[in-house]
């Protein structure tokens, strides 16, 4: 009976560790999320966007705890997403070259993407493009969870 019952209590604590590590993934990234942009920042690189897209929550690489929706918007200097995405951990934008809707097309094509930059909030996010891209040479916006090599979303600009 006392093997019976350690046994119970081995299991029990097993289990609470992978459930509150679990949720410590899930919701730190919640605790230490930046604000978004204000929305004058937005304003600014929308009007002065080049090309415009979406990101869509129901594509095949996406599912209910990893997903974006809302727009995203290309100014040949800044980007800037106006929507909701899923909380996660090390999420990056990126540029590439063809549509992909799945982390395996992604991960195909991630040698010829561009890294914009991380993003810090989950309501929008204004980046800076970096040095030496060009956003005309690219067609869609990919954001990746590096952490755990997880697809969130992307969407079509040209």
């Amino acid at each position: 009976m006392q093997f019976v019952r350690r046994l119970f209590l081995l299991g029990t604590h097993a289990a609470m560790l992978v459930v509150g590590f679990a949720l410590g993934v899930y919701i730190l990234p919640i605790w230490v999320a930046e604000a978004p942009p204000p929305a004058a920042q937005l304003e600014t690189v929308r009007t002065a966007a080049q090309f415009e897209g979406r990101f869509a929550r129901d594509l095949p690489g996406s599912d209910f705890l990893h997903w974006a929706e809302g727009g995203i918007f290309v100014a040949p200097t800044r980007i800037s997403f106006e929507g909701d995405m899923a909380p996660g951990p090390d999420y990056k934008l990126y540029l590439v070259p063809t549509f992909v809707d799945t982390g395996a097309e992604f991960l195909a094509l991630k040698s010829r993407a561009a890294r914009i930059g991380s993003i810090k909030s989950f309501q929008g996010f204004a980046l800076p493009v970096p040095e030496g891209v060009d956003v005309s040479a690219y067609t869609s916006a990919v954001i990746w969870c590096e952490r755990f090599r997880q697809f969130i979303s992307a969407a079509r600009y040209q």
